[in-house]
């Protein structure tokens, strides 16, 4: 069976965020995807619920909100 490309918890998406994708998990970036996540008039935000579902975006806002928890310390 083939792994989904789709990260499943946070240590996945971390990983996928700073290594696979090559972005830094600044506070800055962190608090824009959470403001972008949480407006539904976002185009991109609305692009991801149409490919990847309103759960999926609620998993992902979760991990954006544990890594401002997280972040300013581990980095």
């Amino acid at each position: 069976m083939e792994k989904s490309f789709i990260p499943q918890n946070y240590e996945e998406w971390r990983h996928c965020i700073i290594v696979e994708c090559g972005l830094e998990l600044t506070p800055h970036y962190i608090s824009e995807r959470i403001l972008a996540l949480q407006n539904d008039r976002d185009y991109y935000t609305q692009q991801f619920v149409k490919f990847y579902g309103r759960q999926h975006l609620q998993q992902v806002l979760g991990w954006f909100l544990q890594a401002q928890k997280t972040e300013n310390t581990t980095l």
